[in-house]
């Protein structure tokens, strides 16, 4: 790690791990609800855009970037897959161009590695040619290879072609959290953990946030609170549709990283939800291979939560998207406690992978947006209403598209305004 990006993570680590927590303010310009990479991004937009307003991040953990922001494949995506049109194509593009830039000014290494979408039989080829059309509607470089080909790039890669995207990158999300943490106290905002927020009530021309450590006034709200996040907009009044499932991904850590240059994915299956098994170096140079999917019994940590379990259970949506998904269930099952099925899936895409090739490496909670019809909200959801904005969803790639959806969450909320009496939290 490079000093900007050290000096970063040093000043994120002593601003958590305080034993003496600072004080939220009694009223501000703008509560940023989450510490996640898109809560800071947002923190640091609207520092940007109005560089004397008083902005406070409210983080629930003890640490900021505890669960989806740390917990990933740290994939920096180009756009490929989304519908065109879509808030998913329109914000992963623009957000893959300001992450790399945000990453060059922050002294975060990124890496665009490239990424190959591989066609392993005759049967995916109008698929990868659908994806081809998509990427280029979305505006994304992708390039046709034939077997040969691919195996120039990818020699250890089974398939008869596939897409080359070259811009697909590679970065460590904590890291860039951590150098978005600094950057928000060093322009003047305030970054609090532990410190859980409750709900919003909206409060004249302003709103009013209730937390774990009394209540503030101030001029608008932004809530990104991601496993969080239906809880804490029902509880200021919205919908309770869509409900967060969470859902448990683990990877595995590839035991001969040199089979695998850069990133390598399968043709997706346009009746499943998910990508399927594939394979990203990071940026420390390992592989990781995964994640699988299964719906997880807790949100936060690892250990099952009664209180999750119980939200997943009692929602309508959760069966009929378990109905709906019925037939691929026991594949995921497999996948999910089995590294031989595991293996052999993935030697779909690298010959001769083994179990003994898959090393158990690290889990992620990811948070799914779910209907009460069990569809699985698969775009960007933003509700809300006056001076506050909540962002019910945002899966995949949310983290690659976060500084663009900080963008968007700023203009959705427009100019930020004092609230009265106003207090600028200490720097």
């Amino acid at each position: 790690m490079n000093r900007a990006a050290e000096a970063a993570t040093l000043s994120a680590v002593s601003s958590t791990d305080s034993t003496r927590p600072p004080a939220v303010p009694a009223s501000c310009d703008l509560i940023v609800v989450g510490g996640g990479i898109i809560g800071l991004a947002v923190a640091r937009e609207a520092l940007i855009r109005e560089p004397r307003a008083s902005v406070v991040v409210l983080e629930r953990e003890r640490q900021l970037a505890m669960q989806q922001s740390s917990h990933n494949s740290g994939v920096i995506h180009a756009g490929i897959y989304y519908k065109p049109g879509s808030l998913k194509a329109q914000l992963c593009v623009e957000g893959a161009a300001a992450l790399y830039k945000l990453c060059s000014d922050l002294g975060v290494p990124a890496e665009p590695i490239g990424k190959l979408i591989v066609a392993t039989s005759a049967a995916e080829l109008p698929e990868l040619e659908r994806l081809h059309e998509r990427a280029l509607a979305n505006g994304v470089r992708v390039a046709r290879l034939d077997g040969h080909q691919l195996r120039e790039l990818e020699p250890h890669a089974n398939g008869i072609a596939a897409l080359h995207s070259p811009d697909t990158g590679i970065v460590d999300y904590e890291a860039v959290c951590a150098a978005l943490a600094a950057d928000v106290e060093a322009r003047g905002g305030a970054v609090i953990t532990g410190c859980a927020v409750e709900r919003v009530d909206h409060s004249g021309s302003g709103a009013r946030v209730i937390h774990a450590r009394g209540a503030t006034i101030c001029g608008g709200v932004i809530a990104c609170a991601g496993l969080q996040s239906d809880r804490v907009a029902q509880a200021s009044g919205a919908s309770a549709d869509p409900r967060i499932v969470p859902f448990r991904g683990a990877y595995f850590t590839l035991r001969r990283p040199e089979l695998v240059r850069g990133l390598i994915y399968p043709v997706p299956d346009p009746d499943l939800p998910f990508l399927g098994v594939h394979m990203t170096r990071r940026i420390g140079g390992d592989v990781v291979v995964g994640p699988t999917a299964l719906p997880a019994a807790t949100r936060s940590g690892w250990r099952a939560n009664p209180r999750d379990l119980l939200a997943t259970l009692s929602w309508p949506g959760s069966y009929r998207m378990a109905w709906r998904w019925r037939r691929q269930a026991p594949r995921e099952l497999a996948w999910a406690f089995s590294s031989s099925a595991y293996a052999r899936e993935a030697s779909r895409l690298v010959s001769g992978l083994t179990a003994d090739d898959l090393e158990p490496s690290f889990v992620g909670i990811r948070a799914q947006a779910v209907g009460r019809d069990g569809a699985l909200i698969d775009d960007f959801v933003f509700a809300g209403e006056g001076r506050v904005v909540h962002l019910r969803n945002a899966p995949s790639p949310a983290a690659t598209a976060s500084i663009a959806i900080a963008a968007y969450c700023c203009d959705r909320l427009g100019p930020i305004t004092a609230a009265e009496p106003s207090a600028r939290p200490a720097s």
